[in-house]
């Protein structure tokens, strides 16, 4: 029988902050936008207590916890912890599945011939993040991955919990319906109306009840409420898009300052691209007015690139035309995101030197990468005056 793990880190960016400030420890703590016009990225345990959530606007979260200290997000921190932890995962086997900097299934049904029980080896990741980072994780013990996210969600935080052949009904028949993967907040007041308030009112519902509460999805989710699931852990998965967006304190108006604000999400991204090995084939605006109506244009490219100047130029463009729909919106969200992606041929000699990004591009990436992203900016980023 296969074994799999899932590792969640505990409140991971509000762990961090807490684990770099010690002073904030205890402290009901919200990492994101701290401008009130945000969304919460993540939330202490001290914070969850007032019902603060990832994902929520930080303008609810404050109503709800307003003694709460707001900390900016510090992305590069957080993955160079995340990586610290990723390399523990590999320690113990090679079919790792990231899904986030904080999360990810590990198979190590192999890997139990050297290293022991699924719930040894779970013990010994627990401790070694522990013991080089000074964090807690939550591991999910199971047959399959479905099921080993639902247990690492049962015994946290800083515990772990395993589902087996011996207590799947046991635990999942009991567990309310929204805690299943494809019930949220817009079909459960359906699902509810069908009868159907726990895994268990799932799992032997019967035809009609299914249709009434998902449709023709109904067979779907009577396998997940059962606890069934093939799917293999993918080490090899790929990211499909790259975004960088920014929510503005105040909203923003003007071509010059919303062309220089967009150039710089283009700048972030088109580094992330190359960070990762990368070229993009489209491009894509995200705009958000003042009054919350949303908008993304969409542009393909000639060729693939991780071009800073090619990414930004293509953005520009999609802005531009909106523009001239509408040359006075007030907008509070910008973003640039780069999607149909593949690996950039950085080691092949006679490459087009766009899909590498232009030598420039290569220059400004080794001197943040040495010294920081701060330290260096692009003469077209910086802030000037418009006459």
């Amino acid at each position: 029988m296969r074994a799999i793990l899932h590792i969640d880190m505990d409140a991971f960016y509000a762990s961090v902050e807490e684990q770099d400030r010690p002073e904030l420890k205890g402290m009901p703590v919200i990492v994101g936008g701290t401008n009130g016009r945000g969304v919460v990225a993540a939330s202490s345990y001290a914070v969850r207590r007032f019902g603060v959530r990832s994902a929520m606007p930080m303008r609810e979260a404050l109503r709800l916890c307003p003694e709460a200290i707001c900390v900016q997000p510090r992305m590069s921190r957080y993955k160079e912890i995340s990586e610290r932890v990723f390399a523990i995962f590999h320690e113990f086997t090679p079919l790792v599945e990231g899904l986030s900097l904080d999360e990810a299934f590990l198979d190590v049904t192999a890997s139990r011939l050297l290293l022991g029980s699924a719930e040894s080896i779970g013990a010994e990741i627990r401790r070694r993040i522990l013991a080089r980072t000074g964090l807690t994780a939550s591991v999910g013990i199971a047959p399959n991955k479905l099921l080993a996210k639902i247990a690492s969600d049962l015994n946290k935080p800083d515990g772990m919990c395993r589902i087996g052949a011996d207590n799947v009904r046991e635990i999942l028949d009991e567990l309310p319906i929204e805690k299943l993967f494809g019930v949220g907040p817009k079909s459960l007041p359906a699902v509810h109306a069908a009868g159907i308030r726990s895994f268990g009112d799932l799992r032997t519902a019967g035809d009609e009840a299914l249709w009434r509460a998902f449709g023709k999805h109904g067979k779907t989710m009577r396998e997940r409420a059962s606890g069934l699931d093939d799917r293999p852990v993918e080490p090899d998965r790929e990211e499909k898009s790259i975004s960088s967006e920014e929510t503005y304190a105040r909203d923003i108006r003007g071509a010059a300052e919303l062309n220089l604000q967009l150039l710089r999400l283009a700048d972030r991204t088109a580094s992330r691209l190359r960070a990762h090995d990368l070229a993009a084939g489209t491009v894509t605006v995200k705009i958000r007015r003042g009054d919350f109506a949303t908008y993304t244009r969409q542009r393909a490219l000639g060729q693939p690139t991780a071009d800073t100047a090619i990414v930004s130029a293509a953005a520009k463009t999609l802005l531009d035309r909106w523009l001239a729909t509408q040359p006075n919106a007030a907008v509070r969200l910008l973003g640039v995101g780069v999607s149909d992606l593949r690996t950039s041929p950085q080691r092949e000699l006679f490459a087009a030197e766009s899909a590498r990004g232009s030598p420039l591009d290569t220059a400004i990436d080794g001197i943040r990468g040495r010294f920081g992203l701060e330290k260096l900016t692009r003469a077209s980023l910086l802030s000037r005056k418009v006459s």
